[in-house]
Formats: structure tokens, C-alpha cells, sequence
């Protein structure tokens, strides 16, 4: 109940769809790895389908595909899912 309230109040759901669109359209862009996942993990929250457990395969590919085709490259077939 007390977190429903906390983003109800400190979160209205315009800044929420914006936060959502913000995590779906993310690229590593020139952000290093470690920026990158923090920023993916931040925004993460605002998108609830990838918060579920069932969605850690699915929350893994977009973490990687995000990330610049030469690091894609480095992590080769070791594969973080």
C-alpha cells in the first residue's frame, strides 16, 4: 500500500510513461558499461514486465542489446543471460 502511494504521489504517471519510454529506447551510446547498467537498472523499475522473475531472460536480451556493437563483440558467446 505504502509504495502504490509513494509513486502515486511522487511519481504521476506522465513522468512514469516517460521513464518507461526513456528505459525502452536505452543505448549504451558513449556511457561505459558500468554507467550503462546502472542507468538500466534505475530505469528498469518504471517498466513492471521486467521486474518479474519470468522476465529475466527477456530483461537480459534488452540489457544487451543495448550495449554498442563492439562490446556486443567482446562479449561474444559467453552470453550474460
Amino acid at each position: 500500500m505504502f509504495k502504490r502511494e509513494f509513486w502515486v504521489k511522487y511519481f504521476p504517471a506522465d513522468v512514469r510513461n516517460k521513464k518507461v519510454v526513456e528505459f525502452l529506447e536505452l543505448k549504451q551510446g558513449n556511457m561505459t558499461v558500468a554507467e550503462y547498467a546502472a542507468k538500466f537498472e534505475s530505469l528498469s523499475v518504471f517498466s513492471p514486465y521486467y521486474n518479474t522473475p519470468e522476465a529475466e531472460y527477456d530483461k537480459c536480451i534488452k540489457f544487451e542489446s543495448g550495449l554498442r556493437p563492439e562490446v556486443k563483440h567482446l562479449i561474444g558467446f559467453s552470453e550474460i543471460r
